[in-house]
């Protein structure tokens, strides 16, 4: 299995929607996009063989991926949303209170550049409630990053680690992320990105504003932060048109590209494998 499929407990949560429990999953034929983005689903920089199928978010994300000649392609919509499929929001649902904030991170190869100071500033300045700062596992472990957002009184968590070539994978990073996505009325970040459209999904009210920030050695083959602000402008600002939101968080998630469970199991080669449980 390629080991991005393992990010974030992809794999897992996929499994457990095929009907295959919560042990280690079986091999994924194919790639699946491990993140949203705005480029053909593939991450930049990662091993990839020629040919194997790519297993994708969106019917947009799709036509990118063959207008830059990928074939063999197949949306099957984010992992996500067939978290949220298992798990539906209780008819009577705890009051939410507070915003979820996500700064822009970095990870293993790249460092990521930016005032956290004024980025808080704008935080306290805007949010009306609480603020949880959610730091993505590689700035949560740097202790001059993470006391910035504490000492500036928030709330500061993180969901666990990303997992990195078949190893350290939380099973549980998406299950815990929608448990604090749900107990917040809003979401917001510094920059448009999967934890945004997770929390539409999940039913926050979103905000993308606040200096972006600047990753070392940023790719911007396919346009980066100005293509994305020119695309995509209505998910920009402190306040959002939230029907708006949802209908494009739909999309991009490709919540009605969600497979059943005996056609993704078919679809991702573990049909043998469900058998052989049987048998």
């Amino acid at each position: 299995m390629h080991h991005a499929n393992h990010f974030y407990g992809h794999a897992h949560v996929l499994a457990r929607y095929a009907g295959l429990g919560d042990g280690h999953p079986p091999r994924i034929n194919g790639y699946v996009q491990h993140g949203w983005n705005i480029g053909d689903g593939l991450a930049p920089g990662h091993p990839y063989a020629e040919g194997t199928p790519s297993l994708l978010w969106s019917e947009q994300t799709r036509r990118r991926a063959w207008s830059v000649g990928r074939r063999n392609v197949t949306v099957i919509g984010a992992p996500f949303g067939y978290l949220l499929a298992m798990r539906p929001e209780p008819q009577s649902p705890p009051q939410r209170a507070g915003t979820i904030w996500y700064p822009f991170h970095g990870w293993e190869g790249q460092h990521v550049e930016g005032d956290h100071d004024r980025l808080i500033a704008q935080i306290r300045q805007t949010e009306p409630g609480p603020v949880t700062v959610c730091l993505y596992w590689h700035e949560h472990r740097m202790r001059r990053v993470r006391r910035r957002y504490e000492n500036a009184g928030f709330r500061v968590i993180c969901h666990g680690y990303r997992g990195h070539w078949w190893s350290g994978t939380d099973p549980d990073f998406l299950d815990r992320q929608l448990t604090e996505l749900r107990r917040h009325a809003r979401v917001a970040s510094n920059r448009l990105t999967s934890a945004v459209f997770y929390g539409i999904a999940a039913g926050c009210e979103p905000a993308v504003y606040g200096n972006p920030m600047v990753l070392a050695g940023e790719d911007p083959t396919f346009g980066g932060t100005a293509r994305i602000r020119r695309q995509w402008p209505e998910l920009h600002g402190e306040q959002v048109h939230l029907p708006t939101a949802v209908e494009i968080a739909r999309a991009e998630l490709g919540v009605d590209h969600r497979y059943p469970p005996a056609a993704l199991r078919e679809l991702l080669g573990w049909t043998a494998a469900v058998q052989e449980e049987s048998a």
